[in-house]
């Protein structure tokens, strides 16, 4: 009976211990479990499919990547530094059928090559996400990006929800916040184009400035002087020209599809039942810079 008794107490032990390095963690992060429902709200503002390659960083016990694969039949990479949460990940995989599609890598998160990556998720403190912010702009334009409970500083979300989860005990208990954004191809620069009105071509100019996803700048109808503003989602470009000042000028919509120096797409110009619909093609002629954002964090 000793015997025994000592053998449950060296159970509960381990078991203790266990749970409590899977609360702590190792490295840069305390490991705090997201909720099942977020991680499946999350996976559909990211429109998560099967042909995506998520990557989770700071993946834990694997949850996020293993709901990704099993219920959306992406293939997917989380990294971490603790090996106890990886080889509880592992396992998990195992159980839910699904290591032909997961893999889980001991790594450093800022470290980890994330260029292949068509989703990138996180759970990450505030000061982390900006640290990884400039390298996820640097991703191939349309890739997307969601995040749990904290954002990315400047770079505003795309789209946003909360969320009543009763579960969750840290942070704001009881409310999850998700983010979602969308890597914008860069459109900074100044922009020629000619549009066919009535047999007449007109020419046009715009000087995009842009700031993460949103475009502002001035813009030249013919002789006539006005203000364009806009956003991008992916390679995606939608903007409207309105008049500025005292100037007068027909309203334009413009959207299209941004391929490195050229923009395809169509202009509706006017408002109301007189509006016309026209083809429009633009050429960068000068490539600008994204302007740079006030918490921008030093380079190290």
């Amino acid at each position: 009976m000793k015997a025994m008794k000592q053998s449950l107490l060296a159970l509960c032990m381990a078991v203790v211990a266990a749970t409590a390095h899977a609360q702590t963690g190792v490295g840069d992060v305390v490991y705090v479990p997201t909720p099942q429902l977020v991680v499946d709200e999350m996976l559909l503002m990211g429109k998560v499919n099967k042909n995506d390659y998520l990557i989770d960083l700071g993946s834990g016990d694997g949850r996020f990547v293993i709901t990704a694969a099993k219920k959306h039949g992406a293939k997917a990479l989380g990294v971490d530094l603790d090996t106890f949460l990886l080889k509880m990940a592992n396992e998990n995989a195992r159980k839910e059928g699904v290591t032909d599609r997961v893999t889980f890598r001991e790594q450093n998160l800022f470290e980890t090559d994330i260029s292949a990556a068509t989703v990138v998720s996180t759970y990450l403190l505030p000061e982390m996400n900006l640290r990884l912010r400039s390298k996820i702009m640097k991703l191939k334009p349309g890739t997307r990006v969601v995040a749990h409970d904290y954002s990315m500083g400047d770079w505003y979300p795309d789209e946003q929800k909360t969320l009543i989860v009763p579960e969750k005990k840290v942070g704001n208990p009881g409310i999850s916040y998700i983010f979602h954004w969308v890597v914008p191809a860069l459109a900074a620069g100044v922009w020629q184009s000619t549009l066919n009105i009535d047999g007449k071509d007109v020419p046009y100019e715009f000087t995009m400035e842009q700031f993460f996803q949103n475009i502002d700048g001035p813009a030249r109808a013919g002789g006539v002087t006005g203000e364009m503003r806009g956003k991008m989602n992916g390679e995606n470009i939608r903007f409207t020209i309105t008049g500025k000042a005292a100037q007068k000028i027909v309203r334009h919509e413009f959207e299209g599809r941004l391929a490195g120096e050229t923009i395809t797409g169509l202009a509706r110009i006017g408002e109301g039942a007189g509006a016309k619909q026209v083809a429009w093609n633009a050429k960068r002629i000068k490539r600008g810079d994204l302007v740079r954002a006030q918490d921008e964090p030093e380079a190290k």
